[in-house]
């Protein structure tokens, strides 16, 4: 019989007898605790209490109902672990302080100066480019000149302006006395006009071209440089003043000193070379045009027409 048992019949006997019959119950008290000294060490240790020297798991001391351990009246209560949040349950992470001002503004930008030490103004946007077309008698060797930028002034413009030096002439180049503005066009037309010259030269002079002297090439004005009028075809650099001839037995010729008399081998030549003209460009214009011509031949290829194709030579 188990001493739970046991000691609810013997406490019950206590209080139901008298005093003298108490003295008889002595012995049952004793049997009692001779029966919880039996019962306790059939009591199992727990498995994580460590074993003495001999094997056997220490003797575990009988507790009394209503009797609180030492140890554990003691021992803190342990913190329960807090859970751990759920994957949709993050914790708000902590804001983040606001990063100083003076490290994230920007650079100011720096502007490089002149030597006297003035802040250079800034550049404006690049205007759009323009795309330009090659020569077909600079590629063939026709013509020696170099591409110039694009014109655009005041209404005067060209795309693919070239600085013309010489015109292949016969087999050999002529150069121009000094580099002229013109277009594609205008420098096409100049090789054959000089070859027909140049072959007059030969056949009737005995001498040959070494040189063309020119005048006015490109020039943003209007024509005759009359106020009011339309720009001149030297605006679209499509025009050349050519004001004489150098030969190679050493005579130069001008227009204006030249022209007159007629029946001069001078003046032959010169009104040659104004004929010729005439079957190459739309527009020639000599010393008895007008008086603005009268030291030079105007060469240009302007449009007269409705086609485009008739021609004024004067």
């Amino acid at each position: 019989m188990r001493l739970s048992r046991l000691a609810p019949i013997a406490l019950l006997l206590m209080a139901a007898a008298p005093a003298p019959a108490q003295d008889f119950l002595s012995p049952l008290e004793d049997m009692v605790d001779a029966l919880a000294d039996e019962l306790a060490p059939r009591r199992t240790a727990p498995a994580e209490e460590a074993r003495d020297e001999s094997g056997s798991p220490p003797p575990v001391p009988l507790q009394r109902p209503g009797e609180i351990d030492e140890g554990e009246a003691d021992a803190p209560e342990e913190a329960m672990p807090l859970p751990r949040p759920r994957p949709d349950e993050e914790p708000e992470a902590a804001p983040e302080e606001p990063a100083n001002e003076e490290e994230e503004a920007p650079a100011a930008m720096e502007t490089p100066e002149a030597d006297g030490g003035e802040q250079q103004p800034s550049a404006g946007p690049e205007p759009p480019r323009v795309y330009q077309a090659a020569c077909p008698a600079v590629l063939t060797g026709l013509v020696e000149a170099q591409a110039l930028p694009p014109i655009d002034e005041d209404g005067c413009a060209e795309r693919s302006p070239l600085s013309v030096t010489g015109v292949l002439v016969n087999g050999r180049m002529v150069p121009l006395s000094a580099p002229a503005t013109l277009n594609c066009q205008m420098a096409s037309a100049l090789p054959q006009w000089a070859a027909t010259v140049d072959g007059y030269l030969s056949s009737r002079e005995d001498t040959r071209l070494s040189q063309i002297v020119v005048g006015t090439s490109y020039a943003c004005r209007p024509r005759n440089n009359a106020q009011g009028a339309d720009i001149s075809e030297h605006g679209f650099a499509n025009a050349l003043d050519v004001v004489g001839l150098a030969l190679e037995d050493g005579r130069t010729i001008s227009l204006e000193a030249d022209w007159m008399p007629a029946n001069a081998a001078e003046g032959r030549l010169l009104r040659f070379a104004h004929g010729a003209a005439c079957s190459g460009f739309t527009t020639v214009l000599g010393p008895e045009a007008n008086a603005q011509h009268e030291d030079h031949l105007h060469l240009d290829l302007g449009c007269h027409g409705a086609a485009c194709i008739a021609r004024l030579c004067e």
